[in-house]
């Protein structure tokens, strides 16, 4: 947590290619790495600033965290589908699914901060996506809305992961912010599967190592409404147990991301997949 993170950035395919944003990033002197995802490059050398760059004003790409993206991938998004995003500001994975969706079908993001929402729909322009409608609303007021194929649940927590970005984070938050995040969390995942149809996917997200912020949010799920965690292809299995709780079997399916493991900001994510209505 102490070293720099490593940076990424996501190819925007609905504007150009792999092939032709590695061309003009190399001829500018970038180093590039491949990762686990096609559309995502790492960055290990730049000579100048990612964001400074005309190709990043073009909206050929959007800087975003290798598990960030991921949680995206697990979600599964396709062409033609309906997709809830409830906490989409500032749109990095909004604009994410737009692309594995070529712009077709629709997606819903919620924002409750007017302040978010500008920089969120000049990320949408900026990136070419066309398919989206933003909501200023909170998705635990936000109603009428009815059944999504996909929901995507990053939820708002406290932030652990990402003290190799921001030191602050150790000496600013406490306990009692998991604590809140936690109560939070539940209900906001339980928005998530009153928004999804029946044998749909939900991935909840956090950038946090708070298993009261995790597992535990997604094993009071699996007892309450009967869903289950899908495995996903990267990272580390999810925690079967954290002091004197035991989390259901099917919460190892979940995913955790390290820094000194994965090489990315730390994070959580959970495929969850709805029961199938009888």
């Amino acid at each position: 947590m102490e070293q720099a993170p490593a940076q990424y950035i996501r190819i925007n395919t609905l504007k150009t290619s792999r092939n032709e944003l590695e061309r003009r990033l190399l001829s500018k002197g970038f180093e590039l790495r491949e990762t686990v995802l096609p559309e995502v490059l790492q960055v290990v050398r730049a000579p100048m600033t990612a964001g400074a760059t005309n190709e990043y004003l073009l909206g050929y790409y959007y800087i975003q965290d290798l598990s960030s993206c991921i949680a995206v991938d697990a979600l599964d998004a396709h062409e033609g589908q309906l997709i809830l995003d409830m906490a989409a500001a500032p749109g990095g994975k909004t604009t994410h699914i737009a692309q594995r969706m070529q712009n077709t079908g629709s997606i819903v993001a919620l924002e409750p901060n007017p302040k978010r929402l500008r920089s969120m729909s000049f990320n949408l322009d900026r990136l070419g996506v066309a398919n989206t409608c933003i909501l200023n609303t909170s998705a635990l007021s936000a109603t009428g809305l009815g059944k999504f194929d996909r929901v995507l649940l990053d939820a708002p927590c406290s932030c652990e992961g990402v003290i190799a970005k921001d030191k602050t984070r150790k000496t600013s938050h406490s306990p009692e912010d998991v604590d809140y995040c936690a109560s939070r969390q539940e209900l906001l995942l339980d928005a998530a599967i009153g928004f999804c149809k029946s044998g749909g996917i939900i991935v909840y997200s956090t950038c946090s190592f708070a298993p009261e912020e995790n597992e535990a949010i997604v094993d009071r799920a699996i007892r309450k409404f009967g869903v289950s965690i899908e495995p996903i292809l990267y990272g580390t299995e999810a925690l079967s147990r954290f002091g004197d709780n035991e989390y259901e079997k099917n919460v190892q399916n979940a995913r955790r991301f390290y820094p000194h493991i994965d090489n990315t900001t730390g994070f959580f994510i959970a495929r969850i997949r709805m029961p199938i209505s009888s």
